[in-house]
């Protein structure tokens, strides 16, 4: 899948990653790029078609793939990001809002925008994923819990939408320098160098992408033995 010439959908696109590959996109030669957001005024980034999007809206997402069906590319970025692991009082609640933003909202999205790509020759579908899909903690645990879930309908979804040639990339990475990390001290990737790596590994016609080095040893890992995932991620 080629930047140039695209016309790219980004939920979350007036902050963080959103942003970052809203910037991206344009420089990449996009021919029109729509930034989502639940408030289209927060969008600022010149040259972009600012929407009004909440991820957890059924209406709206089908309004977008009803009055937006030039599009070539989704990316599926926003999401939610709290702590806790699952045995507090509040651990379902939080469960519940981060399935229904971080793995039901990218559902619904792709489920609306697979015909709009189909029609317009297949293009791509980026989904915004984490290092949390493997491994976890009493920290991450709803988060990571969401993050497992979303990479389970990435993989499966690449293969329904295959039959009408939708690349599907599932971006993997570390804590990247977002407000959603404001208040951690770990090391952190820029904005810049993941989404350049996931846009890199699009137009390579990638199936998954490993944004950073921790990323990359995690992945290792997985058919280490013990394997990375028995132990709890240390921040």
């Amino acid at each position: 899948m080629q930047l140039s010439n695209a016309t790219v959908f980004i939920t979350g696109a007036n902050r963080g990653l959103g942003l970052a590959f809203a910037r991206a996109a344009l420089a990449r030669g996009a021919r029109k790029v729509y930034a989502a957001a639940r408030d289209p005024s927060s969008v600022t980034l010149p040259g972009v078609v600012p929407i009004r999007l909440d991820v957890t809206n059924p209406e709206e997402i089908a309004a977008a793939a009803r009055d937006y069906p030039d599009v070539t590319l989704l990316i599926n970025n926003a999401g939610i990001a709290a702590t806790g692991g699952f045995l507090a009082d509040e651990s379902l609640a939080s469960a519940q809002r981060h399935f229904d933003t971080n793995v039901l909202g990218p559902m619904r999205l792709t489920q609306a925008f697979a015909p709009v790509l189909a029609a317009n020759g297949g293009g791509a579908i980026l989904n915004v994923l984490s290092i949390a899909s493997w491994i976890n903690s009493p920290l991450l645990g709803v988060y990571g819990m969401s993050k497992s879930a979303a990479w389970a309908m990435t993989n499966g979804t690449r293969m329904e939408l295959s039959a009408q040639h939708t690349q599907v990339l599932a971006l993997h990475m570390g804590f990247v320098d977002t407000d959603l990390t404001r208040g951690l001290d770990v090391p952190k990737s820029s904005t810049d160098a993941v989404v350049g790596a996931a846009l890199d590994a699009l137009e390579a016609g990638a199936s998954e992408v490993l944004a950073d080095e921790v990323t990359r040893q995690v992945h290792a890992g997985l058919s280490a033995q013990p394997a990375v995932y028995l132990q709890a991620v240390e921040l």
